[in-house]
């Protein structure tokens, strides 16, 4: 006679018996620890961009907040009073152009010759385009040291420009964008002493410059 099982028995056979059946949420399509999983990642997906966009606006507070070091950029300088210096230090008559307007200066400096035996005064100005033309006014120069200046360059033409004349020299090998000495304009002072306009600036705003340093320099040095 086959023995009897306890309703404890039973019950557990009946539940091992069973197949196991899914959990899913109330449209039946996914499980709801599926539903789940999925809510946690895209939550942390949305706390990592907001961490990141914290960060950045951190590091952006930072470089705002931080000095600036200007002393890498180009200057503006004060050619007139730096000229007058000159002009006090070495006994020399030193004349510079009035500029047009939006146009300044970057450099300007005395040079006693020590390296060559020719004192020069030179500065330099910037066009609201950006375009550049240098200034060279040479002492007791020697035929070497003005050929020297215009090496690589040959006699185009002259420019009567107020009492005296400008001689031009354009460089003999043509540069795209051009060069800073591709085109000099020299005008000679007396025997010895000369001006030198140079740059990649437009002829009309070197007529500009020529006209008016030779307007000054009629005022102290009249071209008899």
């Amino acid at each position: 006679m086959a023995a009897r099982r306890s309703p404890r028995q039973a019950l557990r056979g009946a539940a091992f018996g069973r197949p196991r059946q899914d959990r899913k949420n109330p449209q039946g399509n996914l499980r709801v620890s599926d539903a789940a999983a999925q809510r946690r990642a895209r939550q942390t997906v949305i706390n990592l961009a907001l961490s990141l966009l914290a960060t950045l606006g951190l590091v952006l507070a930072i470089v705002l907040m931080v000095p600036r070091d200007d002393t890498s950029k180009i200057q503006h300088v004060d050619v007139v009073s730096i000229a007058k210096q000159a002009a006090i230090t070495s006994n020399e008559i030193i004349v510079t152009p009035d500029l047009p307007a939006g146009w300044w200066s970057n450099h300007a400096e005395w040079n006693d010759g020590t390296t060559d035996a020719v004192p020069t005064f030179e500065a330099g100005f910037v066009s609201p385009t950006n375009q550049y033309v240098g200034l060279i006014e040479a002492f007791h120069a020697n035929p070497t040291w003005l050929a020297l200046k215009l090496q690589g360059t040959k006699l185009t033409g002259a420019i009567p420009v107020g009492y005296r004349t400008w001689d031009i020299y354009t460089s003999e090998t043509v540069h795209d964008p051009a060069k800073s000495m591709d085109y000099i304009a020299v005008m000679t002072v007396n025997r010895d002493d000369f001006v030198l306009l140079y740059g990649t600036a437009t002829k009309t705003e070197f007529e500009y410059l020529a006209t008016s340093i030779d307007f000054k320099l009629q005022k102290v040095k009249p071209n008899d």
